[in-house]
């Protein structure tokens, strides 16, 4: 499967904008740094052009995203002009696109048309799971259906498609969660994000925790739950496009994230538990090797091989009691492929 196309991303927070009630896990105030208010014209502007400072200039395609609330939950004028002080940046040819994350529940007809003159690419879905009953105790206030129905308008219209799925939620479990996966798998769209539950100061879920009444999933449970998550959307050629929140100095700090299995290189410790599943089964497969052993991977994944710290060059060596393990590169392998000598 080829690796997903990574446009430069512009985000454009408007934290908690045009949602109709809290989710337990939600506090996007304090996750994103900045108000509940709808950013003002000159706002956008600032934040457009300085991020086009840092853009590569190899990068093809640059896109403005609108995160953090129910972008299609807003008010028509509110959404319009949201809209419109984005679009000079499409027609002076320093953007190309626009995107955005909604709830399942408002997408609907006249919204997609309220849109549809805009340079709107890309939607992306809030789904967090395909199980009511898991909805429901995350106050979700919408039901799997919604996410069937909104995914076929959005089909209709022709958006690059986005699901974003959550872990850990309260009532969920392992075998729900992918179940809500094979769901997604099912609507085809054209990646998938993962965010594990965090228990995040002022939530509802934040209360849950501290009265004992909700236990999020520790480190290795996610890491080894978004491992399985990951190779089943591999294996159906749905792009896994992040796994766990953006880190930023919010959720770095503990007065933020008060539990859950946040780490700013989570998506790395998946990586890198795929590959020393795939090391190990081809260290045990080999009929014969010596107490010196040479893992040969491609050089972007060098680092996923070693894992944090060498933890995975530890691993192996204690494993099958090997004396002395190397790391070689070879660009001419696949990202995920490993020789073993």
């Amino acid at each position: 499967m080829k690796p997903p196309f990574k446009p430069f991303i512009i985000p454009i927070f408007i934290p908690h904008c045009g949602c109709p009630h809290q989710c337990i896990f939600c506090n996007q105030q304090v996750i994103t740094g900045t108000s509940g208010a709808n950013p003002s014209e000159k706002e956008i502007h600032s934040i457009i052009n300085k991020f086009l400072e840092y853009r590569r200039k190899n990068r093809s395609r640059t896109e403005v995203s609108f995160f953090g609330g129910n972008f299609l939950g807003l008010a028509a004028g509110q959404i319009q002009n949201l809209l419109d002080h984005v679009v000079p940046f499409v027609e002076s040819k320093k953007i190309d696109g626009i995107r955005f994350s909604t709830r399942p529940d408002t997408i609907d007809k006249e919204r997609l048309n309220l849109i549809r003159s805009y340079p709107v690419s890309t939607i992306e879905l809030g789904v967090q799971s395909m199980d009511d009953r898991v909805l429901r105790q995350a106050n979700r206030g919408h039901i799997a259906e919604d996410t069937i129905h909104a995914v076929s308008l959005i089909k209709q219209e022709k958006y690059q498609i986005g699901l974003q799925m959550m872990t850990g939620l309260p009532g969920d479990n392992e075998a729900l969660c992918l179940e809500t996966a094979r769901q997604i798998i099912a609507l085809k769209p054209d990646f998938v994000r993962i965010y594990p539950t965090l228990v995040i100061a002022g939530s509802k879920l934040a209360d849950l925790y501290k009265r004992g009444k909700y236990q999020p999933l520790s480190i290795e449970e996610c890491v080894a739950q978004l491992k399985k998550l990951y190779l089943l959307f591999q294996e159906n050629r749905i792009n896994v496009i992040r796994m766990g929140l953006q880190a930023s100095d919010e959720l770095d700090d503990p007065m933020t994230v008060l539990a859950g299995p946040y780490h700013p290189a989570l998506g790395h410790m998946v990586f890198s538990k795929i590959l020393l599943d795939a090391a190990a089964k081809k260290i045990k497969e080999k009929p014969s090797f010596n107490d010196s052993v040479t893992l040969t991977v491609h050089p972007k994944s060098l680092s996923r091989m070693q894992g944090l710290n060498k933890k995975n060059i530890d691993t192996l060596k204690q494993m099958f009691d090997i004396q002395c393990l190397s790391l070689a590169t070879d660009p001419s392998l696949e990202k995920d492929d490993i020789i073993v000598s």
